[in-house]
């Protein structure tokens, strides 16, 4: 009886945790149906477990198998809402805080551990092409990927609409001996694939800081109000300030993967994290520069601007002078007196007229030399 007792007491916890993860994920629903899961497999060995159709319908489907033979299961999500995850928190213990993250996004790329598991956050990085860049284009989009890294689990999370994770996960499975490392060479492949992008759009970025730094300094004006380029410099300078924010922050983490051990970090794997703390270092002074560099771009620019009002007020300060030569005569012969010597002077109206037109070429000739003309 007390044998009895004792595996009554251990099913039926099982029984209670197995109907509340089926509330979540329901067996018999329509696999086409809309879903946050985008992709769950079962890896041993370094290679996909072929069951069925090669693909398992539910987290914990994947986790009992798991259990069962080894091997580590790679969850991927996009977007989910607290109830379509709160089955897989469950399921894998993972912390509340990590969870809450997780689901309402919009994180400070960072690297945490709640006991056995690391929570990874990464700012991804999408150029927007544009034909032509303006004061209103957007250069950079940002998304989130946040990976949970366990002994025998990888659980990816994704928001935006690119950052897609498929095609990495097909490069691993083509490289069974890198896979079979298990969930730290999926989270390095992550993590590489990241910063491959940063590389990827600081290039991007560079062309477009190279255009409005040559039109600036090389174009000349095409009858626009002067100092528009400012505009579009301010926006590249808003759009790189946003890549700032995704690079810098993660440079900590990495390094940690890269130095410090951990027991969830495949000592082979964590070689490998250097190259990417190397990579990334070199992106982070590559967007400071481009920083200090569309500061030196506006600066000229706006110096640019004030240096042709300068010009614009010399030449209206010219004319103005003309002007006042004839202004000045004929205001004098304007005046109502009777006895003025030039009045009743036969040649008296050539004879000004001839003055005021030397006067006036002579003033413009020497303003012409000054170049103030």
């Amino acid at each position: 009886m007390s044998m009895i007792r004792d595996l009554r007491a251990v099913v039926r916890p099982s029984l209670r945790k197995t109907n509340t993860l089926h509330s979540s994920y329901d067996a018999t629903r329509d696999p086409s149906a809309s879903s946050a899961v985008v992709d769950c497999a079962v890896y041993r060995d370094g290679r996909r477990v072929a069951e069925e159709d090669g693909t398992c319908r539910t987290p914990h489907e994947a986790m009992l198998r798991v259990r069962e033979k080894g091997g580590f299961a790679w969850i991927g999500l996009h977007e989910p809402t607290e109830e379509e995850f709160a089955g897989i928190a469950r399921e894998f213990g993972l912390h509340p805080l990590a969870v809450e993250d997780a689901v309402h996004a919009h994180q400070r790329p960072k690297l945490e551990r709640y006991d056995d598991t690391l929570f990874t956050v990464f700012k991804t990085i999408h150029y927007v092409e544009h034909a032509e860049l303006t004061a209103t284009s957007e250069v950079v989009e940002t998304g989130e990927v946040m990976c949970f890294t366990g002994r025998d689990f990888v659980i990816t999370v994704r928001h935006g609409g690119h950052g897609s994770l498929r095609a990495l996960r097909q490069r691993l499975q083509d490289d069974p001996e890198l896979l079979a490392k298990g969930p730290s060479a999926v989270l390095h492949s992550i993590a590489d694939h990241v910063v491959d992008g940063y590389i990827a759009v600081a290039g991007a970025v560079q062309e477009d800081i190279d255009e409005v730094e040559i039109e600036v300094f090389s174009t000349p004006d095409k009858g626009g109000p002067r100092g528009s380029d400012a505009g579009r410099i301010y926006q590249l300078k808003r759009e790189v300030l946003e890549f700032k924010r995704a690079v810098s922050p993660l440079l900590r983490p990495m390094q940690l993967l890269s130095e410090r051990p951990m027991r969830l970090i495949d000592p082979d794997i964590q070689k490998y994290f250097r190259d990417v703390a190397d990579h990334l270092v070199r992106v982070q002074e590559e967007v400071i520069g481009f920083d200090e560099l569309l500061n030196s771009i506006l600066q000229a620019n706006l110096a640019q601007a004030t240096v042709a009002q300068n010009e614009d007020m010399r030449k209206i300060t010219s004319w103005a002078a003309i002007v006042a030569v004839p202004t000045m005569i004929c205001g004098v012969y304007g005046m109502n007196f009777d006895h003025m010597p030039e009045l009743a002077w036969t040649y008296g109206y050539p004879m000004v007229l001839g003055f005021i037109g030397v006067v006036c070429f002579s003033i413009h000739r020497m303003l012409k030399r000054n170049g103030w003309l």
